[in-house]
């Protein structure tokens, strides 16, 4: 094949001109895969939940027909609830128990009416000490809670009911020589009753006499550990929450 010298001179300058020098952009993106996600754009419709103006009243689907006198629906109500038995809603004395310690080291208050909020105390609380403003001794474990939950371990040991309304304590004896253990889950003797160095008296956590500890523990707790009467030492006293005798190995 001939080639003419004007096609040869034409293709070595459009090659000259079509080089071009790599730059330090250019090295540095060498081998480099850039890869992009596609972007989703996320639709989202306003929704009313529950609002109905007033024109359910009375259907029994009204707000006031569901939850009218609830107090679980309001922190406020719900505290006063709790109060009525003695309870503490959350960390906070009850007000019968914050009325007995007042305020905090005598220390005066103000009332004042602020925009938008209305008449309100500005002063200290009424607890016991600085440290109990502060949360670090705070507690819900008064002695209305300790005796609910004596009640409710008590409740987990003689219980006649069982998993969908099934047999309770009576059948424990039987699973214990079927299983090996009395599966107390299914005969409703599980209630986990938390041992707390405020308890009056040992809590035994699942009562079941296991329990132990790394680091020293006060008193009250320890009873409810090792050979304490809520922790090993349950086996010697007498039965565990399953309710049974000791038996012969």
């Amino acid at each position: 094949m001939k080639l003419s010298a004007a096609a040869i001179l034409l293709a070595v300058t459009s090659g000259a001109a079509a080089y071009q020098l790599p730059t330090r952009s250019s090295l540095r993106s060498l081998g480099q895969k850039s890869v992009r996600a596609p972007v989703e754009t996320r639709r989202t419709e306003a929704s009313m939940k529950m609002e109905d103006f007033g024109l359910f009243k009375g259907t029994s689907l009204g707000f006031d027909d569901l939850w009218g006198g609830e107090e679980c629906i309001s922190e406020v109500g719900l505290e006063k609830r709790l109060n009525k038995d003695g309870l503490r809603y959350r960390l906070n004395r009850t007000e019968k128990e914050a009325d007995e310690v007042g305020r905090m080291y005598d220390l005066p208050g103000v009332t004042v009416n602020l925009p938008l909020i209305g008449e309100t105390y500005l002063g200290p609380p009424k607890v016991a000490d600085i440290w109990e403003a502060l949360g670090f001794t705070a507690t819900s474990n008064n002695e209305a809670r300790q005796a609910e939950k004596l009640r409710a371990i008590e409740k987990a040991r003689t219980s006649n009911k069982g998993v969908l309304n099934g047999p309770g304590a009576e059948i424990r004896a039987k699973w214990l020589e079927k299983y090996g253990y009395p599966r107390l889950v299914g005969s409703g003797g599980i209630f986990y009753a938390d041992q707390l160095s405020t308890d009056k008296q040992p809590m035994g956590g699942f009562n079941m006499g296991k329990s132990g500890n790394i680091w020293p523990v006060p008193e009250v707790v320890e009873a409810g550990q090792y050979g304490g009467i809520k922790g090993w030492g349950m086996k010697k006293a007498g039965p565990a929450v399953d309710g049974l005798p000791k038996q012969k190995l």
